[in-house]
């Protein structure tokens, strides 16, 4: 078993070989591969290596799955007794990325 901790958009992602993630909106188009070179750590076989910050080397393949909004959230300010009220909503921009390949 083979897997790898990767960096992207500020947030770290424990992805296999096969797997599907969601991660923040990337400029790639939907189809084309992408590769990752902000690898962490990896993990093959019992093999460990770890990052200082990156492991040397590393990168981790994947391909485009498809281009999405998240869930929307809402924000709601209030100030009690001053007639003070907001709602604000956001929705994140994703990305469906399916991992090919984890080279170390």
């Amino acid at each position: 078993m083979i897997y790898a901790v990767l960096e992207t958009g500020g947030k770290q992602y424990r992805v296999a070989p096969g797997e599907t993630v969601e991660v923040d909106r990337l400029e790639a188009e939907a189809g084309k591969p992408v590769t990752f070179d902000r690898v962490l750590f990896v993990a093959n076989e019992g093999k460990v290596s770890v990052g200082a910050p990156t492991v040397a080397r590393a990168s981790i393949t994947a391909d485009v799955v498809e281009h999405f909004r998240g869930e929307k959230k809402i924000a709601f300010k209030m100030k009690r007794r001053k007639g003070y009220h907001r709602t604000v909503g956001h929705r994140q921009e994703l990305t469906r990325i399916k991992i090919s390949g984890i080279k170390a």
